[in-house]
């Protein structure tokens, strides 16, 4: 190789981008979808109605980093117990207790929303993080904490976000939406990828789809994919079973 080839492959090595580390999902069909996975770190909204699985989703995408020897973290703003919570996960059988306060470390914020302003929660959050270093953390739902911000909720999402990243973790941050609503707007502003589950009634019939709406450095796919829910893989993209 003469030395001006030489250069010009160096200079090809030099500009070639680096891989983007990805976390699979666990949610069978849908890595394929996002190029293998969630950029890591980054903040990703899953938003839709009641009654889409938001909530299986996070808890799929959690027990599949446990299996994978991940530390996942999951931060519930409803004040559901523990035990509550797990009465109803077990029925899926990706689900396995053992998890819980070992590789999942459950966390309710439901009493701290009451208790503690915009500052007092971020810190408090912080501190959970720090002591559990996480790769993986689930909020669910993000969209309740709104309902008790005294100040700035978009400032609020907006420092959030920014800690998390800075926490080298991928957060789901799961979102109810209003009637007439896509996603919550106040939420999707800073979250770096946005998956909608919808359920659609059509000739009758109630469906439920899955969408890739954003996923920064990625060329992702889109349009509405059909999924189902079952006890043995929580929600499938329908494609995945062919």
């Amino acid at each position: 190789m003469s030395v001006k080839q030489d250069m010009i492959a160096n200079d090809a090595c030099a500009r070639k981008k680096p891989d983007m580390v990805r976390l699979t999902t666990g949610i069978p069909g849908l890595d394929e979808m996002i190029e293998g996975g969630f950029p890591f770190p980054s903040v990703i909204l899953l938003a839709g109605s009641a009654g889409t699985g938001k909530t299986t989703f996070a808890m799929r995408y959690l027990c599949e980093g446990a299996k994978q020897g991940e530390q996942g973290l999951y931060f519930t703003t409803l004040s559901e117990p523990t035990q509550w919570m797990l009465r109803y996960a077990t029925q899926f059988d990706f689900m396995d207790p053992a998890y819980f306060n070992d590789q999942i470390v459950y966390c309710d914020l439901g009493d701290k929303l009451r208790e503690m302003n915009e500052n007092e929660l971020l810190n408090m959050m912080e501190e959970k993080i720090a002591e559990v270093m996480p790769q993986r953390i689930v909020i669910d739902p993000i969209t309740v904490i709104g309902n008790f911000m005294k100040g700035d909720y978009r400032q609020f999402l907006f420092d959030l976000t920014n800690r998390l990243k800075n926490w080298n973790a991928t957060t789901l941050m799961t979102g109810e939406v209003k009637p007439g609503e896509i996603y919550p707007p106040e939420v999707a502003y800073a979250a770096d990828g946005i998956v909608l589950l919808i359920l659609s009634e059509e000739m009758g019939a109630r469906r439920k789809y899955l969408e890739v709406l954003k996923m920064r450095g990625t060329n992702h796919q889109t349009g509405k994919q059909s999924i189902d829910i079952s006890r043995q893989d929580g929600i499938v993209v329908l494609k995945a079973r062919f």
